[in-house]
Parts: structure tokens; C-alpha cells; sequence
């Protein structure tokens, strides 16, 4: 479902006019307007759905080949030295648009694109329970 208010929802659907890499009745991938290197895309499902945890697993499943994809395709056309995929869910992972969303940026060893983190370590034992917990959930 398109929700009218929804700037990727526009693009995606073809109301907004964009450079467009691939499309299909489900995802529109397209140019990033403010890249973070050349060649940046943008997969966007045409269906709204805020972040990962409302997205019906068809898109999931359909936006993750595509990324692969469009990942060989930029390694191939740009000979980068590396490709990002990347996807953030909620405020506190870094998403400002709030319609899922992947970007799949290619790299290259001397650019200026940081993905950093600060490590983090376990104690001993807590990973093995943390993959417990997970797969408790799963």
C-alpha cells in the first residue's frame, strides 16, 4: 500500500521523477539525489512499510537479490574496491526517511565515506547467551 504522504513512496511509484537503475511490480531502485559516492543506489519498495519490522518478507527477500545485483553491476562498471549494503531501522540506527529502504554505495580505499562503531566486548559467556536469547525468539 502507497501512503500519500510518504516521499519514497513517490519516488518509488514513479510520481517524482528519478534515474532509474531497475524496476518491477514490487521495488524501483534508483540513483541516490545526495550520494554518498558515485554511483550510489537506492532500492525502494514500491509498498510502504516505516523500517524491517513491517516489511512483508517478499520485499525483504526481493530487495537483498537486487542489492546483490546491482552490487556486481557497480563492481564491474566502476571497478570500486568495495560495496556497502546498507539498511537502517529507527531513529537510533541512523534511518531519517522512515520507508524501508537499502543503499548499496560503492567504495573505494582512499574515499571519505566512514561507516565506523565503537567495539564493544563480551564477558565471558555472554555472547553464547545472547545467541541463545536470539534463537529462543527466532
Amino acid at each position: 500500500m502507497k501512503d500519500e504522504n510518504c516521499i519514497f513512496c513517490k519516488l518509488a511509484n514513479g510520481d517524482i521523477p528519478t534515474h532509474t537503475v531497475y524496476e518491477d511490480d514490487y521495488l524501483r531502485a534508483i540513483m541516490d539525489a545526495s550520494p554518498a559516492n558515485k554511483g550510489h543506489v537506492i532500492i525502494l519498495p514500491k509498498s510502504h512499510a516505516a523500517n524491517i519490522f513491517e516489511l512483508e518478507d517478499v520485499y525483504v527477500e526481493k530487495t537483498f537479490v537486487l542489492a546483490k545485483k546491482i552490487a556486481i553491476a557497480l563492481k564491474k562498471l566502476l571497478n570500486c574496491d568495495g560495496i556497502n549494503i546498507l539498511q537502517n531501522n529507527e531513529a537510533a540506527a541512523g534511518q531519517t526517511v522512515f520507508h524501508f529502504h537499502v543503499h548499496v554505495i560503492p567504495r573505494y580505499n582512499k574515499d571519505n565515506c566512514k561507516i565506523t562503531w565503537t567495539q564493544e566486548n563480551y564477558e565471558t559467556g555472554e555472547a553464547a547467551k545472547f545467541a541463545e536469547n536470539i534463537n529462543q525468539i527466532l
